[in-house]
């Protein structure tokens, strides 16, 4: 079982769209997931298909205010293997309620943690998407993650904000998560047109070497039409290009798990 945050403190990078469609694709090919929204906009889950606007504590903000134990808050999507803890936007004054706690930073993770001993619950992955920010919440995440997962868009800017995205991972590393390892790179929001997208995507692979995939996430309507239809892109229309995309981004994905399962 393996704990991943898809993480980029800009928004509007795709976040998002990869925790779902990642979780999709995973789970079709019969593996379980958790996805955590981490969120307080709650994209992750509106995009499949629950409410954000659930006024109850059964939610991400819940378990982290200590009212709810994780098990109580799991829910079925509408996806087999495919589970959601779901997230609204009073997630967005815990930063704020847990100011006096000076483990606060390990919250998710003893939660987690906890969970995971007690339940039995079987998952091959947990995924959390997280914030646009490198706020409490993405501390959070990364506390509790044994890797991280960045969607980086192909356009100006977008390795800039990735340096100071480094400097946050390594300061995770010596001081709160020594065994956290950055999975991979994700280029989303590519043209082919764009000289700017062939740029970013070279500048990012001379960079990061083997750790950007060589899947690229295009720029694609259908991609930012299923999220309003409550279902992944894959479920919404597998042929369009930002499906096949996220299928071959998925294999890819398993092979580098397997490489690292073997090597283990």
């Amino acid at each position: 079982m393996k704990i991943i945050s898809i993480i980029n403190q800009k928004g509007g990078v795709g976040k998002t769209t990869t925790v779902i469609n990642l979780a999709s694709a995973l789970s079709q090919q019969n593996k379980k997931i958790l996805v955590i929204d981490l969120d307080p906009q709650g994209n992750a889950t509106t995009g499949l298909g629950l409410s954000n606007t659930d006024q109850s504590d059964q939610t991400i903000y819940g378990i982290l205010n200590g009212t709810m134990s994780i098990s109580n808050v799991i829910k079925k999507t509408k996806f087999q293997n495919l589970d959601l803890i779901t997230s609204n936007v009073d997630l967005s004054g815990l930063e704020v309620e847990t100011a006096g706690d000076n483990d606060r930073a390990f919250i998710l993770k003893s939660k987690l943690t906890a969970f995971l001993n007690d339940s039995g619950a079987v998952y091959d992955y947990i995924l959390i998407d997280c914030p646009p920010s490198l706020s409490l919440l993405t501390v959070m995440a990364l506390v509790s993650s044994n890797s991280l997962l960045v969607p980086l868009q192909t356009e100006f800017f977008a390795l800039e904000g990735l340096t100071q995205l480094m400097k946050t991972i390594d300061r995770i590393k010596v001081n709160l998560n020594p065994k956290l390892a950055i999975q991979g790179i994700l280029l989303t929001m590519y043209d082919r047109r764009n000289k700017l997208s062939t740029q970013v995507e070279h500048e990012a692979r001379d960079y990061f070497k083997d750790k950007v995939y060589q899947t690229v996430i295009p720029r694609n309507v259908r991609l930012s039409e299923a999220p309003s239809h409550g279902v992944p892109v894959l479920i919404y229309d597998k042929n369009c290009p930002g499906s096949k995309s996220y299928y071959n981004f998925t294999e890819e994905f398993i092979v580098q798990e397997n490489k690292i399962g073997s090597a283990a």
